[in-house]
């Protein structure tokens, strides 16, 4: 298994910047960026806010577990952009705090998640691929999702991160 960090950054760095276009969006057209927050794709679905808190936890959790680290809690506190902005910059920067030596053999290391029904066991590769990175682009996806839908020129390198 390669890092994970460059691919969960990755995501991070691409939602940052979809957040930064919706700001300019709001200010071109003189909407209040509280109504974004609000947004939601579907009456039983999250809206923008959590999605983007959902995104930078499942980054976060995904590398804190694959390294064998205690999972770092950041409060879910955010209500404007530039607060979801430095919660997205907090997450890339434990991303950027982790050790590579403690990645190392990641692939293998039984990971387990406590649910409210149970528990979840994979190992590392198959937590990472089939459960964190899947969970991490459903949120992403859902906050482009939003944005896009609600006028907001977006486009698919806007998602991709490139």
């Amino acid at each position: 298994m390669n890092s994970p960090i460059p691919a969960l950054d990755r995501a991070l760095t691409a939602l940052s910047n979809i957040l930064a276009k919706a700001g300019a969006h709001c200010a071109e057209r003189k909407i209040d960026p509280a109504v974004l927050l609000r947004l939601r794709l579907f009456p039983d679905m999250y809206d923008l806010t959590r999605q983007v808190q959902l995104t930078c936890d499942f980054a976060v959790r995904a590398a804190a577990r694959l390294a064998g680290a205690e999972i770092p809690s950041f409060p879910d506190v955010e209500t404007t952009l530039p607060e979801l902005q430095a919660r997205i910059a907090a997450a890339r920067a434990y991303l950027a705090s982790v050790d590579p030596q403690a990645l190392a053999g990641a692939a293998g290391r039984e990971i387990i998640i406590k649910m409210r029904d149970g528990e979840m066991k994979f190992d590392g590769e198959t937590f990472y691929q089939g459960y964190a990175l899947p969970q991490l682009y459903f949120h992403l996806a859902t906050a482009y999702n939003i944005l896009r839908h609600n006028g907001v020129a977006l486009g698919k390198r806007d998602y991709m991160g490139g």
